[in-house]
């Protein structure tokens, strides 16, 4: 497979070392836990841009589900996992609000594909990703972040509310532990890797 232009920029392995390197973007609304996901399957200290909410948000960001939210996300996000000995993935978190939308191309070049985190609580949150990744043909998957470890409505059911096609995989997950992120980024591997070989066999 291909890993683009991200994967052209990156420095050559060393010997014994990983062979591959890719990108990945993580997005969704604001307070949907894009930050607590790179952080819980990065191997190394994430870079974030948290900044703390001040009294200007307070008519602009709707904390009516996140009420204990006190920072936000204002650049990215920034984490690295090794999904195996010759893999490893570069994870960037986009930031959720509306007025800083102007990165995310830049966040996105290069990406093999990329997740959009949904609270079901705040389905139409998560329009503004898909649309961004559909419009830029980025393969995408749908994870739904558990914040009570409960799926509140079920797979068919979100898939029909954000009308995506059956071909976009949606699971379930809970971005605070590390295995279930992790889970997550492998299955955006393998459907970039199964919409990369759709494509050439096309």
């Amino acid at each position: 497979m291909a890993f683009g232009e991200f994967d052209s920029d990156t420095p050559a392995p060393a010997a014994g070392g990983p062979t591959s390197s890719t990108k990945i973007v993580v997005a969704g609304g604001f307070g949907v836990g894009k930050t607590t996901l790179v952080g819980a399957v990065s191997e190394i200290d994430p870079l974030t841009t948290e900044a703390s909410m001040t009294e200007a948000s307070v008519s602009v960001d709707d904390l009516s589900a996140t009420p204990q939210k006190a920072t936000t996300t204002v650049a990215m996000d920034f984490g690295r996992i090794s999904l195996d000995s010759d893999l490893v993935l570069y994870v960037f978190g986009t930031p959720g609000q509306h007025r800083f939308w102007f990165m995310w191309d830049d966040l996105a070049k290069g990406a093999i594909g990329a997740v959009v985190l949904v609270d079901t609580r705040r389905l139409a949150d998560a329009f503004p990703s898909i649309d961004f990744f559909e419009n830029r043909k980025l393969p995408y998957i749908v994870a739904i972040n558990c914040f009570d470890r409960l799926l509140h409505h079920s797979i068919e059911d979100v898939r029909h509310a954000l009308t995506i096609s059956p071909s976009v995989p949606i699971m379930a997950c809970d971005a605070r532990q590390r295995d279930s992120a992790k889970q997550v980024l492998i299955s955006v591997v393998q459907h970039a890797i199964a919409h990369d070989s759709a494509l050439q066999a096309g």
